[in-house]
């Protein structure tokens, strides 16, 4: 039997870094399903976030508990960062890297690797190094990477960041057919639009706590704190 990764749980999760408190306490049931989008300015701890979860920060207090053993929650969840870490291989090879080291049938990996190059608009570019290409070309290629192992959880950090249009909308794109076929996303952004357009849920962040969590649209409709409100509205937070 496949055990689940989620949901999962943060219990008194912190961060501090310097003597200084940068994240919780955080106490979050994660579901099964859903597409979170984390909001909140820079500085509010929305990277913190995703790398607590996904096991990159080292807590100073709490833990974070996956339905499924540890080995089992590793294999089964990927991150793309803001900037996109390229390996100095072609693009096949990057694609075709995390199934590699899963050991699959080099035939199965190749049929993958043109199926998602197809899907990304990199079937052209298979053969060019990775480290060559454009900052939106490099984006969808990391988030191919990181969708071709079929993940039950894809944590994503500002992934549309300094795009242009036409990018973020095909990674948009690519997003919500993975949200569609079932990969439970948590996605940081500053974009209010983008957050309307494919949220099913909101976490505000400010000052290292979550200061609303609720479903869109009413999140967005009813925001229940002073300083959701305030940033909905524009302001600067201090």
């Amino acid at each position: 039997m496949v055990t689940p990764l989620l949901p999962a749980h943060m219990r008194d999760v912190t961060v501090t870094r310097q003597g200084k408190q940068v994240l919780g306490p955080v106490d979050l049931t994660l579901g099964r399903s859903g597409f979170t989008i984390l909001l909140g300015p820079n500085g509010a701890g929305k990277t913190t976030f995703l790398k607590a979860l996904h096991g990159l920060e080292r807590l100073s207090t709490g833990s974070v508990t996956w339905s499924a053993p540890d080995e089992v929650a590793r294999m089964k969840q990927a991150y793309v960062f803001q900037s996109p870490v390229m390996l100095r291989r072609s693009v096949r090879a990057n694609l075709g890297y995390p199934l590699a080291i899963l050991g699959q049938p080099k035939a199965q990996v190749n049929d993958a690797v043109e199926a998602w190059a197809t899907r990304i608009g990199l079937t052209a570019a298979l053969d060019r190094p990775a480290t060559g290409l454009s900052g939106g070309e490099k984006q969808k290629l990391a988030l191919a990477r990181a969708l071709i192992r079929d993940p039950e959880i894809l944590l994503l950090d500002e992934p549309c960041s300094n795009l242009d249009g036409r990018s973020v909308k095909d990674i948009e794109a690519l997003l919500t057919a993975a949200h569609q076929a079932g990969t439970r996303i948590v996605m940081a952004t500053h974009d209010l639009g983008q957050a309307r357009r494919l949220a099913t849920e909101i976490l505000f962040l400010f000052k290292g706590h979550i200061h609303e969590a609720g479903p869109v649209p009413d999140a967005f409709d009813a925001p229940q704190t002073p300083e959701f409100k305030s940033f909905l509205n524009g302001d600067i937070l201090i």
